[in-house]
């Protein structure tokens, strides 16, 4: 091979620069975009905590006569914060956890006063009476915390519920501001969790096909990667859709979408079976490249057909339209499979089969049908094309 010269070498440096630069800038305006799309949407959440917050200062303070009722604008930021994730169970963990922290610790300093080796007694005890109590999460972080404050900021002389009474104004307040004077619209907030999610699966099967067409272990490794990359989406699609329906049937001005908020219920178990069943038909995918199996076209089809039905279900799930194409796409793709199972009995290839049928019974599932009747719709699916080639085969045949 003969040597670069240097102006070869300068030339490959500055073409690589410009291409990270490039690169770099790209990412840049994406990861501003997303900025400015994160803060416009968490401008709500911003507003009510904000607001709820005085409201409950100005409640305690001015209305009961509390003074430093700290606890109050605490207790709406605790519970409404910048997410909308089951905030009526953060308001009842909040209380539970105040109440508890704030009587340990009365107790424990008026007997024992104040120091440092009351404090760590203090926050053991409320967060072992808080687990002893079946509290969970925020109930036991707030028992301490509630303590703590209870052992160092306002030390009690006396017994007082002055400050557990501030606390549930707050969550009073924040319910308030939750579900009666300005609930989130839940039909935005799942809609806008459901695109990506949906989009990603998609893609990700799109990219599983191509992998298995191409015999490729690197593209299989990458589907892999991507299909596992799916997990962060599928928990905030989840956390969307419990909070919608939690909106949709608490919040008065919200009950009119129960029925559209009830369509994204029914269809998240499946599309988190679709993502996990996803992974595992990238493994099987990538054992099949690795072992070198003949590779029926029908089974590639197949996969490229699961990826058209979650389009469709996107397309449909989101402009509100009956799942109808989804659903032929889903049937399309178990069909194909038995036609696999004719041309090979290659065990890498029958996983992915396997896998295939599954999938499109979880797509069927996630569209109104039980599991018994996904199950059927399936093998309706494959019988009819075996029949389908069996009476081309005939046609096809010579005459005896």
């Amino acid at each position: 091979m003969p040597d670069r010269s240097a102006s070869d070498v300068w030339d490959a440096t500055t073409e690589r620069a410009s291409e990270m630069a490039s690169t770099v800038a790209e990412a840049s305006r994406v990861t501003a975009r997303q900025r400015v799309t994160d803060l416009r949407w968490s401008l709500p959440a911003v507003a009510q905590t904000a607001i709820g917050a005085a409201v409950a200062w100005y409640t305690a303070t001015e209305i009961f006569g509390h003074p430093n009722a700290f606890f109050a604008p605490m207790a709406v930021i605790i519970t409404l914060g910048l997410t909308y994730g089951q905030r009526t169970r953060r308001a009842v963990e909040l209380s539970f956890g105040v109440a508890l922290g704030i009587g340990i610790g009365d107790a424990i300093i008026i007997a024992l006063g104040s120091g440092t080796w009351q404090l760590a007694l203090v926050v053991a005890l409320a967060m072992l009476g808080a687990i002893l109590l079946g509290g969970k999460g925020l109930a036991v972080t707030q028992a301490a915390t509630s303590a703590v404050l209870v052992a160092t900021i306002q030390v009690p002389t006396s017994f007082t519920f002055t400050r557990f009474f501030d606390a549930l104004i707050g969550c009073g307040v924040a319910l308030a501001i939750n579900l009666l004077i300005a609930p989130l619209d839940p039909v935005a907030l799942v809609r806008r969790k459901a695109g990506p999610l949906l989009a990603q699966l998609a893609d990700g099967l799109d990219v599983v096909a191509r992998a298995l067409q191409a015999r490729d272990h690197e593209a299989a490794v990458d589907a892999l990667l991507q299909a596992r990359a799916i997990d962060d989406v599928v928990h905030e699609f989840a956390t969307s859709v419990t909070v919608s329906v939690e909106t949709a049937r608490y919040a008065p001005l919200r009950r009119r979408h129960r029925d559209e908020i009830a369509r994204f219920a029914q269809a998240a178990p499946a599309l988190d079976l679709l993502a996990r069943n996803t992974r595992v038909l990238a493994r099987g995918v990538l054992r099949a490249v690795d072992v070198d199996a003949h590779v029926p076209s029908e089974a590639i089809l197949a996969v490229h057909d699961l990826a058209s039905a979650v389009r469709c279900l996107e397309e449909e799930l989101l402009g509100g339209q009956q799942l109808q194409s989804a659903t032929k796409s889903a049937l399309r793709a178990a069909g194909r499979t038995t036609l696999v199972l004719e041309e090979t009995n290659n065990l890498a290839i029958s996983v992915i089969v396997g896998q295939v049928r599954a999938m499109a019974a979880d797509l069927l599932r996630g569209m109104g049908m039980t599991p018994q009747e996904s199950r059927v719709a399936v093998r309706q699916a494959a019988g009819e094309v075996a029949q389908e080639r069996r009476a081309a085969d005939r046609a096809q045949a010579p005459p005896a």
